[in-house]
Parts: structure tokens; C-alpha cells; sequence
């Protein structure tokens, strides 16, 4: 039961988070969603055998951390959740591609590194994607998605999703809550519950979305998700995406870890 309303929990903090009043959350939702696109464009353009240059956009995630004044550990507990994913479609590289690597001096196998490049990419891009919803919101998300012109059902789509994920936790948690004062001694669901217990949840959260969907269709909902409208595009908000996309677009066309690597050597010399 407390997993459950920890998880609960967790998955509305990303919209407290939101909420706050930093100089990235006052950031128009288009140029922080741009410039978020355009960073996983770049990093998934890397080769798999390119892992320096990956190095230099740990800075965005960084800068945006700061700058919008985040905590890092709920963000990396959602990034610790999918890592068994990215783990698992990774591992097996090295037994496929064993061909010499020289690295430091040593060789091991180019399997290795694909490893570690899909792990660096994986992090990253899923870094990314958390921090635009904890800097945006999903409200203000979805109305950049539409000032892009994405098709309402898909936005709509989108956030119906979002949020009843958060009304089937409830559920769940009002289910659990109510068996286990009916069975106090009993740790747990008994199996023989399983079938009916889950049953009766996805009855019940269907007559919670219904009851949700009529409530919204009395407030004047026709099909489209009003977000509330947003103020025009500043010039700080043009410069913030200009400025990352230039300097996506530098640390993709040259190699600054090994660039600053040569500077050295050559002043060492």
C-alpha cells in the first residue's frame, strides 16, 4: 500500500516541480520544447563508436538543473528505472562485435563501446525529456505541441493518457486500502484475489474516467484541451534556443574533448 502511494506520489512531482518560478519555468513552453527536440536530434546522430563527443552535452542537463534550481535525485530515480531497459538492449553488443578497440593503451572489443554509447545517448535523451516536463509541465507542453501544429487527437491523446495513469494509481490505491481492512492479518493480496481484484479495478476506473469525461463535457469540452493561452515569444526566449542550437551544432561538427585535448598536448609541448 505505501509502494503505491509513494509511486503516486512520484509521478506528480514532475507537476510540482513545474510549478515553480525560475528563469527556465518562465521560458516559453515552444523554445524549451525546440531546443529540447534538437538536443536528442544531435545526440542520436552520434555513431556508435563516437563517445567523446557525446561528452560536451552533459552541459545542457547541467545548465538546466542549475538554472531552474531542480533536485537531481527524483529525476534520477526515473532515469534508474528504465536503465534495466536500456541495459538490456545494450548487453549483448559485446558478444556480437568483438573486434579490437585500442582505448588507453588497452584493446577490448568494439562491443564495449557500443555498450556504453547506447548507455551515455539513453541517459542523456531520457534526461532530457524529464527535465522539459519538469521545467514545462504537461498542461503547457501539450500547448506547444499544438502551437507546432501537431493533431489535436494525438495532444489530446496524449494528456487523457497522462493523466489517467494517475486515476487508475488511485484506484488501485482505494482497492488495496479497502482489502486489507478487510483482511488486517494478511500481508499482501492473496492469490486467489488476483483475478477479481483486477477485475473490479479496471471496472472501476473506467467509471472513474466516464465520471471524469462528463465533468469535462459539462465545462464545455468538445474535443479540444484548452491549456490557457501564453504570451508571445520574448527575445530572451528566442536567445535561449538560438544559443543551444549553435552550440549543438558546434559539439556535433568537431570533437571539443579531443580539440581541447590537442590545445593541451600542444601547450604541454
Amino acid at each position: 500500500m505505501a509502494n503505491i502511494m509513494n509511486s503516486l506520489y512520484n509521478m506528480r512531482i514532475l507537476d510540482d516541480l513545474a510549478r515553480q518560478e525560475t528563469v527556465i519555468h518562465k521560458l516559453h513552453p515552444l523554445m524549451k520544447l525546440l531546443t529540447t527536440v534538437s538536443y536528442l536530434t544531435v545526440v542520436v546522430s552520434f555513431g556508435r563508436y563516437e563517445i567523446g563527443g557525446l561528452l560536451p552535452f552533459f552541459i545542457y542537463p547541467v545548465m538546466v538543473f542549475t538554472l531552474a534550481e531542480l533536485p537531481v535525485k527524483p529525476i534520477l530515480l526515473r532515469i534508474l528505472i528504465v536503465s534495466p531497459f536500456i541495459i538490456g538492449i545494450g548487453i549483448l553488443n559485446p558478444f556480437f562485435d568483438q573486434q579490437g578497440y585500442l582505448l588507453g593503451g588497452r584493446e577490448i572489443s568494439r562491443g564495449w563501446i557500443t555498450f556504453l554509447s547506447i548507455l551515455l545517448k539513453s541517459g542523456l535523451t531520457v534526461t532530457a525529456a524529464l527535465l522539459l516536463i519538469a521545467t514545462t509541465g504537461m498542461d503547457r507542453l501539450a500547448g506547444a505541441l499544438r502551437m507546432m501544429k501537431i493533431p489535436r487527437i494525438f495532444v489530446l491523446q496524449l494528456l487523457l493518457t497522462y493523466r489517467y495513469i494517475s486515476v487508475l494509481m488511485e484506484e488501485v490505491a482505494r482497492t488495496l486500502r479497502a482489502y486489507s481492512l478487510r483482511a488486517p492479518k494478511q500481508k499482501g493480496v492473496h492469490r486467489s484475489a488476483w483475478g477479481s481484484l483486477a477485475g473490479q479495478l479496471i471496472l472501476r476506473t473506467f467509471d472513474r474516467a466516464q465520471r471524469i469525461y462528463e465533468a469535462m463535457c459539462l465545462r464545455g469540452f468538445a474535443g479540444e484541451y484548452h491549456t490557457g493561452g501564453f504570451k508571445e515569444i520574448r527575445a530572451w526566449d528566442l536567445s535561449y534556443f538560438i544559443g543551444w542550437v549553435l552550440f549543438f551544432a558546434v559539439a556535433r561538427m568537431y570533437n571539443i574533448p579531443m580539440l581541447i585535448g590537442s590545445l593541451i598536448t600542444g601547450v604541454i609541448k
